[in-house]
This record gives structure tokens, sequence and C-alpha cells, in this order.
């Protein structure tokens, strides 16, 4: 299916329009993740799986007020605990306690929270979880997380070197890492302008470990079609053919991405505050995955070999091998 025929956007001739956006976008999430580590400690606010704390859901025979409930924790003296809806129930309700010094103190957390519910607020509940993290195991799950993020980025540059060249992987890892780096900054963000339920977990790693390989999937397609149409014609400058090539896949990029930006939109509008951050991620990720498969990696290939040229050390990039038939 084609949505477009015979598109004829000249995308590299705008490639100074998406430097400045992403530029824009990077450096102000650069600039709030800073200031997120010196007010906080950590560049952007870190959930149970990280920071260490208590997670307790509880749920109602009615609908949870609030108001009260937050009095009756603060009454309590857990001063420090958040409050929130939960999507897995009409009245569940999610209230969380962040690390404590002693991490024997972290078991206590539960008891402390049901206990102020039924002496401030009302003993007819039912807990639905409860997830506790020290923050040692916290700290181990969040080096874990980077390794696994950075490894992965070296494994595709590794992949997509030895199946396309060097310069195609550098190209594919530095608009996976532009993603990254804009979808963290946006957590960091909107968290700085009150967005609350946006702090990064296991689940939003899990989101962003996703979006790196939607992202590169995307690239290796447009890739290979510059490879495919190199075969076919070398005398076309590169960046008509580059430009050929993304409106070639134009149609397979607006349609693959649109339907599932659609379905994690929804999941986002309507998954509830548990996957809040998880259908964020996935949102923003989608969105600039998309993006740089076609501003950032494209283009880069292009500077590269336009460097070379001028440098006098022009290599031609591989072509797609011809079937054997």
């Amino acid at each position: 299916m084609e949505f477009f025929h015979s598109v004829n956007i000249d995308w590299l001739g705008k490639k100074w329009y998406f430097l400045a956006f992403s530029l824009i976008f990077s450096v102000a999430g650069v600039i709030s993740m800073s200031w997120h580590w010196v007010h906080i400690g950590s560049p952007v606010p870190l959930g149970v799986d990280f920071s260490g704390g208590t997670q307790v859901t509880v749920e109602f025979p009615q609908e949870p007020n609030l108001t009260r409930i937050r009095q009756a924790v603060d009454t309590a003296g857990l001063t420090k605990a958040s409050i929130s809806t939960v999507g897995g129930g009409p009245n569940q309700v999610l209230i969380s306690l962040p690390e404590e010094i002693n991490e024997n103190a972290l078991d206590v957390g539960r008891a402390e929270i049901e206990s102020a519910l039924r002496q401030r607020y009302s003993s007819n509940f039912i807990v639905r979880s409860v997830q506790v993290v020290g923050p040692t195991v916290g700290r181990q799950l969040e080096r874990q997380a980077a390794l696994a993020t950075l490894y992965s980025m070296l494994g595709m540059l590794v992949y997509l070197w030895f199946r396309f060249q060097l310069i195609y992987g550098v190209a594919a890892v530095v608009a996976c890492f532009h993603d990254t780096l804009i979808t963290v900054g946006a957590f960091s963000l909107a968290s700085s302008f009150g967005f609350s339920g946006l702090e990064l977990s296991l689940t939003v790693i899990a989101a962003i470990l996703t979006l790196i390989g939607y992202s590169m999937n995307d690239t290796i397609v447009v890739f290979d079609r510059i490879r495919e149409n190199l075969r076919i014609t070398r005398r076309e400058p590169l960046p008509d053919l580059v430009n050929r090539s993304i409106n070639q896949t134009l149609s397979r990029t607006v349609l693959t991405s649109g339907l599932t930006f659609l379905t994690v939109l929804s999941l986002f509008v309507f998954g509830g505050q548990v996957l809040r951050g998880f259908s964020f991620a996935l949102v923003v990720g989608i969105l600039i995955g998309t993006y740089s498969s076609i501003a950032v990696a494209s283009p880069m290939l292009v500077a590269y070999q336009e460097w070379r040229a001028k440098k006098g050390k022009s290599t031609a990039l591989p072509s797609a091998r011809r079937a054997r038939g």
C-alpha cells in the first residue's frame, strides 16, 4: 500500500532546519537534566525501581478521596509519600514512599501505609500489590539499565558495520543516541513543568530499548533503499539519490509509524498512571525515531561523503548486490 506517489521532497535541503530542531530539544533536555542533577541528584526523577522505596496499591469499594488520604498519611508522619490514582481499577490508589536511610526500614513502609489508612481514613480497603526495593538493589538496576542501553547501541554499530559500512553504523547509532537523549530529556522537561508520574523505571528503560530498535529498523529501511538505488545509478549526485530513497520509503514510514503511534498514544491516554511513563517514552520515541531516520542519519551519511570529497578521499558507498538468478 502506498499513500504517496511521485513524491519529490527535498529533505536534505531542509537539513539546517532539522539541525536547529534537534539542537533546541537536545540542549533544552540537557539543561533540564543538569538542573535536576543539582537539585535531586539524578538527571530525571527516578522511580522506586532505581531510587529504592515502597509502593503500595490499595483498592477501595467506593471512589477514594485523595485529599483525605493525603491528610491521613501526612498526619501519620509520611509527609514524603506520593499519592496517585491507578488505571488498574476505578477505585485504586498508588501510594509511594521514597528511599529510607535504613534499608531494613523499607519493609516497614507497607505497615505504616496500611496503619495510616485504617486509623485516619477507612479500614475498608484491599491491598492489591506491594513493591519494595532497597537502595542497593536500585543502584544495581540503574547501572545494569545504562549498560543494557550502551551494549544495544554497540551491538547495532557492529552489525551495521558488517552489513553496510562503518559510516552507516555510525550514522544509525548517532541517530539512536539522539533519540534517547531527547526522550530522556522529555521526561526531565515534563517533570520540570509539573507533570506527575513520569519517572525513570525499569518499564521506561524497556520502552527506550524498544524505541532504539524501532529507530534502527526505520533507518536500515532507508539505508537499504539507498544501497539499492546506488546499484541502479551511480552517476546521480548522492544528495539527490538520498532524497529519492527517503521519498520512496515515505509511504512505508507513514504507514508503520502512524499505526504504531496511534497504538502507543491510546496506551498513554487510557493506560492509567502505572503505564504513564512507559507509554510516554514510546510516544516521544516513535515520533523522534521516525524523524531521526530521515533528518539525522541520512544527512549525516551525505555530510560524511562530502567531507571526504573535499579531502580528496572520496570513497563510493557500497551498493546492494545483484540477486542471483
